[in-house]
């Protein structure tokens, strides 16, 4: 080989060498925190998906119907009562109390139908009563007005209370049904929002009821407080006349006896 052929040979060496010693030897940069970076995300989102699994999981399982495991059809309850009606279209069967048998069962605010079976109370102006008492007998007469006053007012409304929840009560029964049905509906296709809403709709008839009861527990009171006011006035007034009697007692047993003394006295025969 020729000394000027060598020479080439030798430089296309050294230029294939300087093109391939960089990719062989170049050298590799890390950065810590970008590792531990990437390490920490790749690890949380890991536990995000695996929480997700587990919540569809969950989900899932609630989903499931009851049906799927038993017939709702045993839940049902069958022959329940009816809200009774009272009956006041028949003439014949309630002659006299026809309006207010209509109010025990549609209720009666103004009391119409209660004031038109009972016996009305007399107005002491106009029987000129009033002109003629003392104080004792006024007082005694306003507090047994009051009493009369009082049952009254209690019984117009107990008597439309119940009558109204007597209608409401027929309208809460075909609610209660219709929500019975879609309670025990087989089907799977019914989401989450229809279960909460029949929730909210059994809360709903569950807080009328409740209502119904207190309105029924506050008319018994009203009458016990009547029953009681007029039970503490019968008691009061034979009191009175006790203590009057041990008050008094002496001074007319003693106007008696002289007055039947003297009239023995002056007695002639005719």
């Amino acid at each position: 080989m020729s000394h000027r052929r060598r020479r080439v040979v030798l430089a296309a060496l050294a230029v294939l060498s300087l093109l391939v010693w960089p990719a062989r030897a170049q050298v590799v940069v890390t950065d810590p925190a970008v590792t531990v970076r990437n390490a920490l995300t790749a690890v949380v989102e890991e536990y995000v998906f695996n929480v997700q699994q587990q919540q569809r999981r969950q989900i899932g399982r609630m989903a499931r119907r009851l049906s799927l495991f038993t017939d709702l059809d045993k839940y049902v309850v069958t022959d329940t009562p009816e809200w009774r009606i009272h009956n006041f279209q028949d003439a014949d069967a309630v002659l006299f109390a026809r309006d207010y048998h209509a109010a025990l069962n549609y209720g009666d605010g103004a009391g119409t139908a209660y004031l038109g079976v009972t016996e009305p109370l007399l107005t002491p102006d106009d029987e000129g009563v009033l002109d003629q008492l003392g104080s004792t007998a006024w007082r005694a007469l306003t507090a047994r007005l009051a009493t009369i006053n009082t049952a009254d007012a209690v019984a117009i409304s107990a008597t439309n209370d119940n009558g109204r929840l007597r209608y409401n009560g027929r309208r809460e029964q075909a609610a209660i049904g219709a929500l019975e049905r879609q309670v025990v509906d087989p089907s799977d296709e019914q989401s989450a929002t229809a279960v909460l809403e029949k929730i909210s709709g059994a809360e709903l008839l569950g807080a009328r009821q409740r209502q119904a009861r207190t309105q029924f527990l506050i008319d018994i009171v009203e009458q016990l407080l009547i029953d009681t006011k007029r039970s503490r006035d019968a008691d009061t007034t034979a009191l009175n006349m006790q203590i009057v009697t041990w008050r008094d007692g002496k001074g007319a047993n003693d106007a008696f006896a002289a007055g039947t003394g003297e009239a023995l006295a002056t007695w002639r025969q005719p």
